[in-house]
């Protein structure tokens, strides 16, 4: 890269202090502990689409995703659709306006203690925080992992320093602040991010001659296809994989619904939704919302795809091959070897920025469930030390763990590691969640028993079925002899198919067969 590495260390640095800035005035109206759990339940509708942008996109989007998009294609679009309808406009008008209410009836403070007032069950909110706190950090680790891997490459830092210096300086504004400091930073952050992907998407329109040109070009490289996707079902960069190959099952079950249905059980983005004063709020979140969703997503996977026409074009190499085999590296390939020099200082801040705005959620959220839900709440049965101070012990344990992940975990996990979170998500909480919202007849027990089977069963999938993870992982091979339990179809089949639908099932099954909960704690959730 041309650009010099101490104007470079100039805009970066201006970038940290306007964030510190953004962090202490929240420090300074951080009083209560709504204030540092909640951010006061009185942001402005665009904080909150902003930050709820910002935390749900990071460079696991932009990067990871981006470079499956240029290896799978745009059919990965689909799954802007998805994070737009479901992540946007049914969480918002849907689920986030009666998250609201019942987090002010209830008094919740987090995610866990939602559900553990709904159904007035500390094993429930104590074993929800377990399961953010023991896999929420494989999450933390990968963004980590990207916005370390940027201050090494245009910084010239080492990287083991990198990973230690970006999570002390997020854990710096999130440990102080709250949640009041990650809101406000995300949404400086989210408008730095829309900027630059903006500018991207229309030096990428440039560089390859205009929109319909780009388009041909690529549609034309089909014959480029290598014969290893050819025969997973790969059919071009511009259509649909093969119906039912193992490509089209990797991109629909594990990308497409793991992470577009998976947001909506996400803890770090539900809480988000007991920030605000009204449901008008949430409806007018909407509106910015969905436009920044469409411009992270949309952009990273469109040039991510159209990324292959650039280096036919000046290499003669498809992207995968020009990035050595590690999709993680084809954005930023892209970017240094295409984009002005200027842009390169503009990116990099759009890719730290997304990454500090998803890891101080990941943090908040992580520190709380740990701290607050699992230790003080379950543990200790509310009688160890404040909300505010479990959390912040929370907080520096899990920037240990996540720190720890991000010095171990291999190449090319970025998108895969979302999707296992994602899902795992949406089969642990979201049959739960969605029955606390909309289904008084939901009780105690079938909440308990959609958590309990959500969670294992898709953590027994991903070990004995699902081959992108069992083959790797070896348990399978350990203990039965062979790479996964199961053959054919089944082991490109995403866990989110089974095991969501099975706890959905079983919280069902059980809820019907228990005895209901009191007309007067229902009358006091549903209070509007």
């Amino acid at each position: 890269m041309a650009v010099s590495t101490p104007l470079l260390g100039v805009v970066v640095l201006i970038y940290l202090m306007v964030v510190f800035w953004c962090g202490w005035i929240a420090y300074k109206r951080t009083k209560e502990v709504d204030d540092y759990m909640l951010a006061g339940r009185n942001v402005h509708p665009v904080i909150l689409a902003l930050s709820y942008g910002a935390a749900f996109i990071s460079t696991s989007a932009i990067v990871g995703f981006g470079g499956a998009a240029a290896v799978l294609g745009m059919g990965l679009l689909w799954l802007a659709v998805m994070n737009i309808v479901v992540g946007i406009f049914i969480a918002f008008v849907l689920f986030g306006s009666r998250t609201r209410s019942m987090g002010v009836n209830l008094k919740a403070v987090t995610f866990p203690e939602l559900l553990g007032k709904r159904y007035q069950s500390r094993f429930i909110q104590g074993f929800s925080g377990a399961v953010i706190g023991l896999f929420m950090p494989l999450y933390a680790g990968i963004v980590l992992i990207g916005g370390a891997r940027f201050v090494e490459t245009t910084l010239g830092i080492n990287y083991d320093i990198a990973v230690l210096i970006l999570a002390i300086i997020v854990a710096a504004y999130v440990i102080t602040g709250g949640l009041l400091a990650v809101m406000y930073t995300d949404a400086l952050q989210g408008g730095l991010m829309f900027i630059g992907m903006a500018i991207l998407l229309a030096l990428t329109y440039i560089k390859l001659g205009g929109i319909t040109e780009a388009h041909m070009a690529l549609t034309n490289m089909v014959t480029l296809v290598p014969d290893s996707l050819v025969a997973g079902g790969h059919t071009g960069w511009t259509s649909m994989p093969a119906f039912g190959s193992p490509i089209w099952w990797t991109l629909v079950s594990t990308l497409v619904l793991g992470v577009g249905i998976g947001v909506l059980a996400q803890p770090q983005l539900a809480v988000r939704f007991m920030t605000v004063n009204s449901k008008k709020s949430l409806n007018r979140a909407v509106f910015v919302g969905g436009p920044f969703i469409l411009m992270m997503t949309g952009v990273a996977f469109v040039v991510g795809s159209l990324s292959n026409v650039y280096f036919f074009q000046t290499d003669g190499l498809i992207s995968i091959a020009a990035a050595g085999g590690n999709q993680d590296l084809i954005i930023p390939e892209y970017i240094n070897n295409a984009m002005p020099d200027l842009f390169v200082i503009i990116f990099m801040v759009t890719l730290l920025a997304a990454a500090m705005s998803t890891m101080s959620s990941q943090y908040h959220t992580m520190g709380s469930a740990i701290g607050h839900d699992f230790y003080r709440e379950y543990l200790m049965k509310g009688n160890a030390g404040q909300t505010v101070t479990m959390t912040r012990v929370g907080i520096f344990v899990t920037i240990i763990a996540s720190v720890i992940l991000a010095y171990i975990l291999p190449i090319s996990i970025i998108a895969r590691a979302t999707a296992i979170f994602f899902g795992i998500c949406a089969a642990a909480f979201l049959p739960m969640y969605a029955g606390a919202l909309f289904w008084k007849r939901m009780t105690r027990q079938g909440a308990i028993a959609s958590l309990l089977v959500g969670t294992f069963s898709s953590l027994f999938w991903l070990t004995f079925v699902h081959a992108k993870e069992a083959v790797p992982l070896g348990i399978s091979q350990a203990l039965f002899g062979v790479d996964t339990i199961l053959t054919g179809t089944w082991v490109v089949v995403d866990p989110i198919l089974v095991a969501t639908p099975l706890s959905a099932i079983v919280a069902i099954v059980v809820s019907l067969m228990t005895e209901p909960p009191s007309e007067e704690h229902l009358a006091t959730c549903y209070k509007k």
